[in-house]
């Protein structure tokens, strides 16, 4: 994913733990144990960091969000989510991609507020029917492309398609976690 420690100014990978603080394995479940610990007995805790030179690191991104298209290219939703959130018609935004399809999606929280704005600006459209409509669709879509190209992201990287929706990201309707993290792979 682009993400190594000869990166400058600043390395970026996986932080890897060892030492007496560090816990030995799962309980009876040896598996699990040989998943979070490499070969040199370093606990791999798949969060994607930056190292600054004072010792102290950030979180970027977290491996185990990386999926793999049908093409073989690896993609970091949440690293795409970040960039194209800033769009002022976006409240929440989820990329889906999966190992068969060649492409990704975006599932779109529309900002009620930016779709209402619009939708009276464009001849009165009420705000639950401005998802629906194609011109609104269409300007969305754009605002992504845009905020793509100032990214410098890769034709993979952009959405092949969106959904819009106005049904908010929640831990009750079961697409967050209740630490407020996206259930990326509900129902498979």
């Amino acid at each position: 994913m682009e993400y190594l420690v000869t990166d400058k100014p600043y390395p970026r990978g996986e932080l890897c733990v060892k030492g007496n603080n560090v816990f030995h394995g799962y309980f009876k479940r040896e598996d699990k144990t040989a998943e979070a610990f490499d070969e040199q007995g370093w606990f791999c805790s798949g969060d994607v960091v930056v190292a600054y030179p004072n010792g102290t690191v950030k979180i970027i991104d977290r491996s185990k969000n990386i999926f793999k298209l049908s093409q073989g290219e690896y993609i970091a939703p949440e690293k795409l989510e970040n960039i194209y959130v800033q769009s002022a018609f976006i409240a929440q935004i989820m990329i889906y991609g999966d190992s068969f399809k060649n492409n990704t999606v975006g599932i779109i929280v529309v900002d009620p507020e930016t779709a209402k704005l619009w939708g009276s600006k464009n001849g009165g459209i009420d705000t639950p029917d401005v998802i629906n409509n194609a011109d609104f669709k269409a300007e969305v879509f754009d605002d992504i492309l845009k905020l793509s190209k100032s990214n410098k992201l890769s034709g993979l990287e952009r959405p092949a398609d969106i959904h819009l929706t106005l049904d908010a990201f929640s831990a009750e309707n079961e697409i967050l976690t209740p630490t407020f993290k996206l259930k990326r792979n509900v129902g498979k």
